[in-house]
């Protein structure tokens, strides 16, 4: 049963933001020697931030994007990747989505029992 009100969208929108922040910072960490390549990087909590207060729709309606990021450190050969910064970045990203799918399950489990639902 999926609770229909703005925070649960938004857990879940925060649930595929981080997984696609996932997906790019291993592709930066693939790419850390690839001459030219530059960062890229997933912004979303400000978009959610403000749907938030907008309520259910305007969360549903946020779609995180993959962007790169300009500010990436640049070396010699043209490659934005700090592999020790998209090491550190790709671990908080992993234990900010265990956070987020924890906090998911139980908020849904808090509101079926308090309706009666099994």
């Amino acid at each position: 049963m999926e609770v229909p009100d703005a925070t649960q969208a938004a857990l879940g929108k925060a649930l595929e933001a981080t997984a696609l922040r996932h997906q790019a910072l291993s592709e930066n960490i693939a790419n850390a020697n690839t001459p030219g390549y530059q960062r890229r990087d997933v912004r979303f909590a400000d978009q959610l931030a403000l749907a938030l207060r907008e309520g259910r729709d305007a969360v549903e309606a946020v779609e995180p994007e993959v962007e790169a990021d300009p500010m990436g450190v640049v070396q010699v050969d043209a490659n934005g990747v700090d592999i020790d910064v998209e090491a550190a970045e790709l671990a908080a990203n992993g234990m900010l989505y265990q956070a987020l799918a924890t906090a998911k399950r139980a908020r849904g489990a808090i509101v079926k029992s308090a309706l009666g639902v099994h």
